[in-house]
């Protein structure tokens, strides 16, 4: 996500397209950026959406056999790190990623048990989910995706929840960004920086902070039942780090956008740095989780 991570450096990119790239690849995630955003990810995630999604696993046919959940954009694997210890039975886990690198870290830092203590083993393929087919989640029991979808265009959305529904098994998309931030204490540029980001993130057709609408009709659309419940980052002193580095990433996006913001939005950023520094600064940054639940097929697992 362009402005919610590390300054790049001048001619990179900070958006992950999952989509092909041609023999030149766009830049990756960097590794740091993920680890140091898991403990905020793993916290705000929505806890409420766990209890829907274990009744429907449960009643899985073949349920038996185990799990095989398909993480998408798996990163550097957090997802796993949260979910498959929160749910009972044995597990395989498909890491998708275009970025072997980032698969690699997700393999090798993946769980090794459920919350019963059951098995839980992982495989990685490297590939483009924007271009996923029922085809490539046959047997799939559960689909999920961390801060994916506001990267992804109305065409990719619809092709994911095309796969999706065609495979007749859940799906739980977490922390898509919900376009608002509050920050305080409060500063007159608040609302213009964040403006300004959202503008960034819409930019060449991607959805931002407009995906988690357009995934939940598109879903809904093809009969799958949708619930929605928030996940916001609440950071203090205790999370200085990664909102020093989210502060940069978010205003540099916004001068990236409107370039004529540079001079205030300089001066706003040092203040905002200083408040960071003295631990009087509490940012709470809105995301979305989408649980999908499509009607049941024979090809669910």
């Amino acid at each position: 996500m362009a402005g919610a991570g590390p300054v790049t450096r001048p001619g990179e990119r900070a958006t992950v397209r999952l989509r092909d790239g041609g023999p030149e690849e766009g830049p990756r995630y960097a590794p740091e950026w993920l680890q140091l955003r898991e403990p905020a990810d793993a916290a705000a995630r929505a806890e409420d959406l766990l209890d829907p999604l274990r009744i429907r696993l449960a009643n899985l046919p073949g349920r038996s056999g185990g799990l095989v959940v398909h993480d998408l954009g798996c990163g550097t694997g957090s997802m796993g790190r949260w979910l498959a210890p929160r749910l009972d039975g044995a597990q395989h886990w498909v890491l998708h990623d275009r970025d072997p690198y980032l698969l690699h870290f997700a393999a090798v830092a993946s769980p090794r048990s459920a919350a019963d203590g059951s098995r839980v083993t992982v495989e990685t393929r490297r590939g483009d989910v924007a271009r996923l087919t029922p085809d490539a989640l046959t047997g799939a029991s559960l689909v999920t995706a961390s801060a994916l979808l506001d990267v992804l265009t109305e065409e990719e959305i619809e092709t994911l929840a095309d796969a999706c529904t065609g495979a007749g098994c859940p799906v739980l998309l977490t922390l898509s960004v919900a376009g608002r931030v509050e920050l305080a204490p409060g500063d007159p540029l608040d609302a213009e920086i964040a403006d300004a980001f959202n503008a960034h993130q819409r930019r060449t057709g991607l959805l931002g902070p407009d995906a988690i609408t357009f995934a939940c009709e598109a879903f809904s659309e093809r009969g799958a039942t949708v619930r929605v419940q928030p996940s916001p980052w609440r950071l203090g002193p205790g999370e200085a780090a990664l909102t020093e580095q989210w502060l940069r990433g978010w205003v540099g996006a916004a001068v990236e956008q409107r370039p004529e913001l540079a001079d205030r939005a300089e001066r706003y950023l040092n203040a905002r740095l200083a408040a960071c520094a003295a631990g009087t600064l509490r940012v709470t940054l809105h995301h979305s989780d989408l649980l999908a639940l499509p009607r049941p097929t024979d090809g669910a697992a």
